[in-house]
C-alpha cells in the first residue's frame, strides 16, 4: 500500500512526563469526541492544549482527520510554531496564529477549541450575534466576546487583535469563521463549546421558525454562573461532565490512546 494511506505508528507513552501524558490522552480523546458530534471539518480546525508546567503546547497534526488523532501523534510545538521532540508531523499555520496567540497571553487557560461548525459561523455572522433565547446561550453570554474576519488566519499581525478581543472571556464568535473556547482543562473546554455549539443551533431553529421568540431577562443571565455553581457542586461542568465523556471516547475508539 502507498505509505500516503498510512498512519506513522509510534507511541510516547513513556518517553514524556505523566502529567504530559494525561494532557495527550484528555485532548486526543476530545478530537475523537468532536469527530463523533459531528463537528469536524475533514483536516481543518484545531483544539489545543498547554503542556503543565510548559509554555509548549499540543495541537492536531495537520493532514490528519479528527478521527486519526491519538495521544503520540499529537504535535508539540513552542510559542514561536517550532516543532518539538522529532514529531514526523507538521502544524496547520492558521492554527498557529489561533492558538499562540492565545496560549502566549491566557496563563489560565489549557486548552484551546476552535471549530468551523456550521451553526456557530451562522450566528457569528447574522447582526446581533448570539441572543438569550436559551438555557445554554445563558452559560456563554456573560463571558462572550467577538472577533472580526481578517481572511485566513495566516498574518502574525492579527494575534495582537485576537488577544485583545478574546481578553478574559471564555466564549468567542469569530465573524464569518466559526466558534472559539477555552477553558483551565480540556473538559472544561469542551464542554463549553458544546454549550456554544447547543445556543447557536436553537437560535437557528428559532429564527427558521417564524414565530416570535421569548427572550431570558437580563436579570436571569447575570444570575446564571451563581446557580451553574450550585448545578455542579462547587466545580467546573467541565470538571463533572469530563470523566463521562473519557469513557465514551474509550467506547467510541480505544485507539486514541495510542
Amino acid at each position: 500500500m502507498n505509505n500516503d494511506y498510512q498512519l506513522a505508528t509510534f507511541s510516547l507513552k513513556d518517553k514524556v512526563s505523566a502529567s504530559e501524558w494525561q494532557t495527550r490522552i484528555d485532548l486526543a480523546a476530545c478530537y475523537r469526541l468532536v469527530a463523533n458530534l459531528g463537528w469536524g471539518d475533514l483536516i481543518y480546525t484545531h483544539i489545543s492544549a498547554r503542556v503543565p508546567d510548559s509554555d509548549d503546547y499540543l495541537v492536531n497534526a495537520f493532514g490528519l482527520t479528527f478521527e486519526e488523532v491519538t495521544a503520540s501523534n499529537l504535535v508539540k510545538v513552542d510559542l514561536a510554531g517550532k516543532v518539538l521532540d522529532g514529531s514526523p508531523y507538521q502544524i496547520n499555520p492558521a492554527g498557529f496564529t489561533i492558538h499562540s496567540a492565545i496560549h502566549e497571553v491566557r496563563h489560565d487557560v489549557q486548552c484551546v477549541i476552535h471549530l468551523h461548525t456550521k451553526a456557530t459561523i451562522t450566528v457569528a455572522t447574522v447582526e446581533g450575534g448570539l441572543q438569550p433565547w436559551s438555557q445554554y446561550a445563558l452559560f456563554a453570554l456573560p463571558s462572550l466576546s467577538y472577533h472580526g474576519y481578517e481572511g485566513l488566519a495566516v498574518n502574525a499581525d492579527e494575534k495582537a487583535r485576537l488577544q485583545s478581543d478574546l481578553s478574559s472571556n471564555n466564549y468567542m464568535l469569530l465573524h464569518n469563521h466559526g466558534g472559539l473556547t477555552v477553558g483551565p482543562t480540556v473538559g472544561d473546554a469542551f464542554m463549553r463549546f458544546y454549550d456554544l455549539q447547543r445556543a447557536c443551533e436553537i437560535q437557528l431553529e428559532l429564527m427558521q421558525s417564524g414565530k416570535a421568540v421569548i427572550s431570558i431577562p437580563p436579570s436571569i443571565v447575570e444570575g446564571i454562573y451563581q446557580q451553574a455553581n450550585v448545578v455542579h457542586s462547587g466545580i467546573s461542568g467541565g470538571q463533572k461532565a469530563w470523566p463521562a465523556m473519557l469513557r465514551k471516547a474509550y467506547k467510541l475508539d480505544p485507539a486514541f490512546c495510542q
